[in-house]
């Protein structure tokens, strides 16, 4: 396999495990339906605390999953998944071209 095919894997990782957890999977699907919302409100719909709700959307943050918006005291998120979008093409493609004989 080639280097480049690799290193596309490798950048994947950091999505890859942001994505496979289940309760940032309901975080992407809310706001997929209710986008922008607070940690607050994004709480209320779910059975974890707001604490672990601010944890999820930080490593969603990192991996550009989500954004926010800081509206007085509230930060409000929203999806941003054109960048996770593309890293995907591009692994696809790579694996289309390098490793399907």
């Amino acid at each position: 396999m080639a280097q480049q095919a690799i290193d596309v894997f490798r950048s994947c990782i950091p999505l890859f495990t942001a994505l496979a957890d289940p309760a940032r999977q309901d975080i992407i699907l809310l706001l997929a339906e209710k986008e922008p919302l607070s940690v607050n409100e994004i709480a209320e719909q779910s059975n974890l605390s707001r604490p672990a709700i601010s944890h999820h959307l930080k490593i969603m943050r990192d991996t550009q999953l989500v954004v926010s918006e800081q509206k007085g005291t509230q930060r409000y998120y929203s999806l941003s998944l054109e960048q996770s979008v593309a890293q995907l093409k591009q692994l696809i493609q790579i694996v289309e071209s390098e490793c399907i004989l």
